[in-house]
């Protein structure tokens, strides 16, 4: 039964039971409520693949219990959230400096939750491990799902977590290790880590920060002002500084350990000047912080650091750059799921959205190019080892398709999808943030060069694509493989300005052909095979005088078979 009232205005004389049926509230349920394990074959395919059907055999209830937390509770805290966001408490009943950040009841119940149940707890690694599983895959699925619900909260747990421990391991005193590992010791989640880099001066600009460090036997004191930090109220920092006496640029950049207390129990020097009112991501308390002669802890060989501190730190933020990627990606699964609920809800010029010509057009638009994104940001967390030049390829699509996503799910929702009241708005409010953190388009392509003509990234990045479609009997893919080789060595022979100017074209070209080839190496049934060939007509093939006006609809004559292999949504519609 519906829980409104039937007024006069649902009693009109041209109404009928036909059309209040197309706003009946009952009928438009959404991704929440859905358990995202369960409703998600593309996500079953991947573990399956991953895990093998052993491992599956053993992850499966596991990853039954978590697609219905994150699609219920950990979903539904995230809508409340957002709707009462993080407060300031900058001082105490006497004026004192307190700098403590409030979050809301449904922000600890969720976190709460999420720790309790992570898959990178070091308890749920050794079971894993005793019975034969490896647990990276599933803690990337862990990810993914809570990327649908909340990519604020998956900042908020932290996501510079292993670097925090990475450089406390590699380089701090003993003591402060013993610390960190403290903190960290129910999960890379459980510390609350964050990286602290962007400065008035600039955020990609880093070698224009001011943030100074002077030594203090064998800790620091760090005094400077971050513009734009995630997860201020978090409790181990990583700041990038640079030393007294060091060279004004990058190589005098030295990254840095923080923590909320001092050795000695005392609050450290940290001060939150405000809370950033954001667009989105209302979940994650994003400020200024100003560090006054703050604890800190060099995480660099030296006692003026190598020159090295920006790369080390880059090498890590590569791992950052796939968590980004994870959200995007997140955000664009969520829009997808969101859309065809909805399309299969609302009815227009006599029959479902669901079966218009042109909206299926679009979802299977929506669902290739979701996957296509999915196989990038699992194999760039899963290969081994990692491509150095597949972080900021992967982010470069994923980061944007989590925003082309949300605004098209808007689309197909029509006003209502404009409407807070609605799921997608904050999707897209969200998803906006995911091009900037880590590095815009711009930087990613400086990263792309950097690793291509420093590190010669490019040559395991081809022997990965080569790899991938070695089983595969497809001569798009292989031609546009040597295409891309010779493009390479063409973008090589340029002079330095055109070479920059070129260096988005090259990498847009790059991550075309690495979907395309991982799309390739997964299709293993007819339906994967018919994605890795829409993907590749959409991205590959050369264009047609006529724009495939009169190409085969295999998008359409499939579209059944597309969707079944994307969603799956067995809850009874109401009567």
């Amino acid at each position: 039964m519906a829980s409104y009232l039937i007024e006069p205005v649902d009693r009109l004389p041209f109404g009928t039971p036909e059309k209040a049926r197309r706003y009946a509230t009952e009928r438009y349920q959404g991704a929440v409520g859905l358990n995202w394990w369960t409703s998600d074959p593309s996500l079953q395919f991947l573990m399956r693949r991953y895990l093998g059907a052993e491992g599956l055999a053993w992850a499966e209830p596991r990853l039954t219990a978590l697609g219905e937390l994150m699609g219920g509770r950990v979903a539904r805290w995230a809508e409340e959230t957002d709707r009462n966001p993080p407060r300031l408490e900058k001082y105490d009943r006497w004026g004192r400096d307190i700098s403590e950040v409030v979050m809301p009841p449904s922000f600890e119940a969720a976190r709460r939750e999420l720790v309790a149940t992570g898959f990178t707890r070091p308890d749920f690694v050794a079971e894993a491990k005793a019975a034969g599983v490896d647990p990276a895959p599933m803690a990337v699925a862990w990810s993914y799902m809570l990327d649908q619900a909340d990519i604020g909260m998956a900042c908020a747990l932290g996501t510079g977590g292993d670097m925090v421990v990475g450089l406390t391991e590699l380089f701090a005193p003993e003591d402060v290790k013993a610390r960190v590992r403290e903190l960290f010791s129910a999960g890379m989640f459980s510390g609350e880590a964050a990286q602290m880099l962007t400065e008035r001066s600039g955020g990609s600009d880093l070698g224009a920060l001011e943030a100074t460090a002077a030594r203090d036997g064998d800790a620091w004191r760090l005094n400077g002002f971050k513009w734009f930090a995630s997860n201020a109220n978090g409790s181990a920092f990583v700041v990038l500084a640079k030393t007294e006496g060091a060279e004004d640029g990058v190589r005098g950049i030295s990254p840095f350990l923080i923590l909320r207390e001092r050795r000695d129990g005392s609050r450290n020097g940290i001060k939150i000047r405000r809370l950033k009112d954001k667009l989105g991501t209302r979940s994650v308390a994003s400020g200024e912080i100003e560090f006054a002669d703050a604890e800190a802890f060099l995480l660099a060989p030296e006692a003026k650091g190598d020159g090295k501190g920006l790369s080390r730190m880059m090498e890590l933020t590569n791992g950052a750059r796939l968590g980004i990627s994870m959200m995007g990606l997140g955000c664009a699964r969520r829009s997808l799921v969101e859309a065809l609920c909805y399309v299969r809800a609302r009815e227009a010029f006599g029959a479902p959205l669901y079966d218009q010509p042109l909206m299926r057009r679009k979802l299977a638009e929506l669902i290739v190019e979701t996957e296509a994104v999915q196989a990038m940001v699992f194999d760039g967390y899963l290969s081994k080892p990692r491509l150095r030049i597949g972080a900021p390829l992967i982010k470069l699509r994923a980061a944007r398709l989590g925003v082309t996503a949300a605004s098209d799910a808007i689309e197909i929702h029509g006003g209502n999808g404009y409407i807070e009241q609605w799921p997608v708005a904050r999707i897209l409010r969200d998803a906006q943030v995911n091009p900037i953190w880590e590095g815009g388009d711009n930087i990613l392509c400086l990263d792309v060069r950097r690793a291509m003509l420093r590190e010669q990234a490019h040559e395991p990045f081809f022997e990965r694509l080569e790899q991938a479609v070695a089983n595969a009997d497809d001569t798009l893919v292989n031609e546009r493989i040597a295409n891309l080789r010779q493009a390479v060595k063409r973008w090589q022979s340029l002079d330095t300005t055109t070479a920059e100017a070129r260096l988005f074209p090259l990498a847009q070209y790059m991550a075309d052909v690495y979907a395309a080839a991982l799309l390739l190496e997964q299709a293993d049934n007819d339906r994967k095979a018919l994605v890795a060939h829409l993907y590749a007509r959409n991205h590959l093939a050369a264009p047609n005088p006529l724009r495939d006006i009169d190409a085969p609809a295999e998008e359409l004559d499939r579209f059944e078979e597309l969707v079944a292999g994307a969603f799956i949504d067995d809850r009874k519609e109401p009567a």
